[in-house]
């Protein structure tokens, strides 16, 4: 990339959908994305090959998962993103909202601890490890409430409206060190919400409702305050290059747009899994349910032929 100032490439043409879709293959996320691919679909034809089923639409999930990543990430989409807020904003949106519950509805960890072998009696292996770090101190706190709804808050407050974000800017690996943060970030808020992967926190379905829409308001008023704000609000983006033919304060109108937009997207998808996951959970204790009822009326039932039997004997 040639950048200057900010981290800016100044020899871009005007932005189209054709062009920001075309593959550059930014290194870092494309090596993670393939690894991901790779170790995932490891996991999976391990269970297959012994004789275990592993549901496809896991499977499905967590490649679209892998896909949205490198759509932002490895297309034009990158190259834009340093240089227009809107596109930025998009990149920021699917990365830290869309990608991590698409991952997360793909069930990495329940999938590792099941491919993983056990290391044996006295021994630690990768499995093991994986365990103690589930539940490890760490983990609860990193995981928690408390923690990760201010950290999803602060993660545009005190990123956007502090000089850390252009000095993030300033250079391609600052950017990416961003948007891994974000992905980071994305992950560790809807990890227990989704509570798809064995954690720390298994809340009730009505509490991950609540942690859910505790930070979209946040959102929701972030991307108001861009759209309304009269003057441009990040120094990033107050000169986008002129080749684009983009006035910055309509930039970060449509950036804001996309953030006030985006906090629904994600809010519905979690809200369907989660009525459906809780479906899915009181019929399964429903079926439990009528089934230590059928055990007891079988025992009453043998008590009663036993008693009738008795009763025959002692006629006798």
């Amino acid at each position: 990339m040639d950048h200057s100032g900010h981290g800016m490439r100044t020899d871009l043409p005007p932005f189209t959908l054709g062009r920001g879709l075309e593959f550059t293959g930014e290194p870092f996320f494309l090596v993670g994305c393939v690894l991901a691919l790779g170790l995932y679909g490891w996991g999976v034809v391990r269970l297959r090959r012994r004789g275990d089923a592993w549901p496809l639409g896991r499977t499905v999930a967590f490649a679209v998962g892998v896909l949205t990543v490198a759509l932002v990430m490895c297309t034009g989409l990158n190259d834009y993103g340093m240089v227009l807020f809107s596109v930025h904003m998009v990149q920021h949106m699917v990365i830290s909202m869309l990608s991590p519950i698409l991952l997360l509805l793909g069930a990495p960890v329940t999938l590792t601890l099941r491919a993983l072998p056990a290391a044996g009696r006295g021994r630690k292996g990768p499995r093991e490890l994986l365990v103690a770090l589930l539940h490890s101190r760490y983990l609860r706190i990193v995981t928690h409430p408390v923690f990760t709804i201010p950290l999803f808050i602060a993660s545009l407050y005190a990123l956007y409206f502090t000089p850390l974000f252009d000095g993030l800017m300033g250079s391609a690996a600052g950017h990416t060190a961003m948007m891994v943060h974000f992905l980071a970030v994305g992950l560790v808020f809807f990890w227990p919400i989704m509570g798809v992967d064995p954690g720390p926190h298994r809340p009730g379905y009505v509490m991950r409702m609540l942690e859910l829409f505790s930070g979209m308001p946040f959102h929701a008023f972030f991307g108001i305050a861009l759209m309304m704000a009269t003057s441009p609000m990040i120094g990033t983006y107050a000169s986008p290059p002129a080749s684009l033919g983009v006035d910055a304060l309509d930039d970060q109108q449509w950036a804001g747009g996309i953030a006030w937009a985006f906090s629904e997207i994600p809010s519905v998808v979690v809200l369907v899994a989660l009525v459906f996951q809780w479906y899915r959970s009181e019929q399964r204790q429903a079926r439990r349910t009528d089934r230590a009822a059928e055990r007891d009326g079988d025992k009453e039932l043998a008590a009663y032929n036993a008693y009738l039997a008795s009763l025959q004997a002692r006629g006798q």
